[in-house]
């Protein structure tokens, strides 16, 4: 076998991985979501059946609507309105994406939906940063390497971007790497939060922001030229700024733009045919995005709603598009390189870790 090889979903399990779009509170284990919510008398669940919880909650998110899919996340947030629920939520997701054979994550959450109860901002973010280290512990103990770091999110249809962006600096090399907004795109640019990208850039902060999912090229346009966005979380409509009729793509202008200044896209296969981004895995725009070598990142958004994980994601684009060991390759070590932490321990990371484990499974 080489790298030219098509792996199999099981070499693609044994894989090294690197995730930049995650959502803790969309990747919880369906048996934790029913124990809090039976600890803390949260009746609004619709079933008390693990499996078929999560059947429940991917039928929801298969509506096509990112505005419906948003909507499961209110029993998700339901069960993470306490330090112990949060820290356990996020051990289990550390833990869980170790398993699965990521070696480097940033998990983004929006601090601000987990305070119905009296938490405080800093609460929660610290509360998550000790999940996270506890989770990476676990999974050391079973053989996992595991790199978790935590993005804060604020919510482009609230007022609190400014707060959360100083939040990142004030826990910025203390589990913090950086920012993004999230939520309803349509009808809440970015540009609502300009004051926040400001100053994250006035502080060395890094940031990314949700673009180009449920809008199209304009809230990408605005993303980058306005706001000064470093990735594009999701950013599959950028497709819509390519003409692919002809012998030869001919790329518009901000596609270029985002091509040549190797701007990541975060794209999140599986979740963007839950919200109509894309209408099948095999029309999906990530196979001409790869393509045309934009800086493509294979990514889970919300493992539970999705009912997904980076071995699936990456096995669903190998079925589609035939891609082999080394365009899996390709797509981690774009990862990495976009990854928020410092240059040489991306660099160690991909060194040490990454292209190692590409050539014992093309060695095999």
């Amino acid at each position: 076998m080489s790298l030219s090889s098509i792996p199999s979903v099981d070499q693609i399990k044994r894989l090294p991985k690197a995730v930049l779009h995650d959502h803790l509170d969309g990747g919880l284990r369906p048996e934790t979501i029913i124990e809090i919510a039976n600890e803390i008398g949260y009746l609004e669940l619709p079933t008390q059946d693990p499996a078929e919880l999560a059947d429940w909650f991917q039928e929801s998110c298969d509506s096509g609507s990112l505005v419906r899919y948003l909507e499961t996340f209110e029993h998700t947030i339901a069960v993470m309105q306490r330090e112990q629920d949060i820290v356990r939520v996020a051990r289990e997701c550390a833990v869980d994406l170790a398993r699965d054979g990521v070696v480097y994550a940033e998990v983004r959450g929006a601090p601000e939906l987990f305070t119905r109860a009296g938490l405080t901002l800093n609460q929660v973010i610290e509360a998550t940063t000790e999940g996270f280290k506890q989770g990476m512990e676990q999974a050391s103990a079973e053989g996992f390497h595991i790199r978790v770091e935590q993005l804060l999110c604020a919510l482009r249809q609230n007022d609190h971007a400014q707060l959360i962006a100083e939040k990142v600096v004030e826990f910025r090399e203390k589990g913090v790497v950086g920012f993004d907004i999230a939520g309803p795109e349509d009808g809440f640019p970015p540009t609502r939060q300009q004051e926040a990208f400001d100053y994250l850039r006035q502080e060395n902060a890094h940031f990314t922001i949700h673009a180009g999912e449920a809008f199209g090229l304009p809230s990408i346009w605005q993303a980058i030229q306005m706001c000064g966005a470093e990735r594009l979380g999701h950013g599959v409509r950028i497709i819509e700024d390519i003409d692919l009729s002809g012998e030869k793509p001919v790329l518009g202008k901000l596609a270029s733009y985002v091509r040549d200044r190797r701007i990541p896209l975060e794209l999140c296969p599986t979740s963007n045919l839950q919200t109509g981004a894309a209408s099948s895995i095999e029309t999906h725009p990530i196979g001409a995005l790869a393509k045309l070598r934009f800086r493509v990142t294979i990514n889970t958004d919300n493992r539970l709603m999705s009912r997904t994980s980076m071995t699936h994601e990456m096995s669903e684009v190998v079925r589609a598009f035939d891609w082999t060991l080394l365009d899996l390759q390709r797509v981690t070590i774009n990862a990495l390189k976009s990854a928020f932490i410092p240059f040489e321990e991306r660099l160690a990371i991909i060194e040490t870790i990454v292209k190692p484990g590409f050539l014992k499974i093309a060695s095999e």
